[in-house]
């Protein structure tokens, strides 16, 4: 890093057990405060309802997305966008047949200390 700016050439590949693809290029893992992710979500793939303590930004590169937000559905194609405010409950998934490709940014960084993911 510079003084004044850093370039992340190798982002960080997360590991998952769900077929969910996360590049992370800026995160907790390279000690940033905000999280900026290239990720990939497989057709069927979903996630358990959680109550994050970060605000979430979602922009759908190809594909959509799927969010239950308060009991709201919410789906988003390529192109769209999303600010989800923190301590709201949510809940994340592709069921189209279709990958979803996407970018996630929280503020702060993500973890999952901090996700509050539902059992």
């Amino acid at each position: 890093m510079t003084e004044n700016y850093q370039i992340q050439k190798t982002p960080f590949i997360v590991p998952t057990n769900d077929g969910k693809y996360i590049a992370e290029h800026f995160g907790l893992a390279i000690n940033s405060n905000i999280s900026i992710a290239h990720m990939k979500a497989p057709p069927g793939w979903s996630e358990p309802f959680q109550t994050p303590e970060f605000d979430e930004f979602t922009f759908i590169i190809k594909g959509k997305k799927q969010f239950i937000i308060d009991n709201n559905k919410v789906i988003l194609k390529a192109g769209e966008s999303i600010k989800i405010q923190k301590n709201t409950r949510v809940q994340y998934s592709n069921p189209f047949e279709e990958e979803c490709e996407y970018l996630a940014i929280c503020t702060p960084a993500f973890s999952f200390e901090k996700v509050n993911r539902e059992e």
